[in-house]
């Protein structure tokens, strides 16, 4: 494999990855899914529950990394406790809602002070550590292409607070759906060719 290839390939696996979207996102179509057929909100939760405790579970089996299992479970379980609490089940959206207020806050004012977040993540990854930046290009790079996932982030809370606050739960699950992987994708497709222009990196002996 190129060494590009390789790249590409640390590029997306440091930003989930199909195994960190499926540990993720498959309990809440479960969720749904569940929700739907039965209009039982506990055995809805308790599905999705169960599904990421096995996610983990084979991840650990299979003596796979378990990060983005456990953390789906942690998240899951952080869902459920929400909807669980208020007997709402549009609330199983809230941690979602909190935690792209919380990435895209978090991207955007690692921008606003110099420190864009896909430097900060890839950097030591690519073997340069933090020399990026004292290179203004490499550094312009990351910042580009950190701005693709403060839009990606704060497109999701535009879109799908509204239908939170309007209570409909099978339009604001399937929006959260919508736009989880196909933009998720998206967003690190475009961060890697965009990242890819940069100037050659300077690899860290240190």
């Amino acid at each position: 494999m190129s060494e590009h290839n390789q790249d590409r390939d640390k590029v997306m696996g440091a930003l989930g990855g199909k195994k960190g979207l499926i540990d993720s996102g498959l309990p809440a179509v479960v969720f749904l899914v569940a929700f739907n057929l039965k209009d039982n909100l506990k055995s809805a939760l308790t599905y999705a529950v169960i599904l990421s405790a096995l996610l983990a579970i084979i991840r650990l089996a299979r003596r796979d990394s378990i990060q983005h299992a456990v953390s789906g479970l942690l998240g899951v379980l952080l869902c459920a406790y929400f909807a669980n609490k208020s007997g709402n089940a549009t609330d199983f959206y809230i941690p979602k809602l909190l935690t792209n207020l919380a990435y895209g806050s978090a991207y955007l004012i690692g921008n606003l002070v110099g420190w864009p977040l896909l430097g900060l993540v890839l950097g030591p990854l690519l073997g340069e550590n933090f020399t990026w930046r004292k290179d203004p290009e490499r550094k312009k790079i990351y910042v580009k292409a950190s701005w693709i996932w403060v839009a990606m982030f704060f497109a999701r809370i535009a879109v799908q607070y509204p239908i939170y606050r309007s209570g409909n739960v099978n339009l604001l699950g399937s929006v959260n759906l919508a736009m989880g992987y196909p933009l998720f994708f998206a967003a690190a497709y475009l961060s890697w060719l965009v990242i890819k222009t940069a100037p050659p990196v300077h690899k860290n002996e240190d």
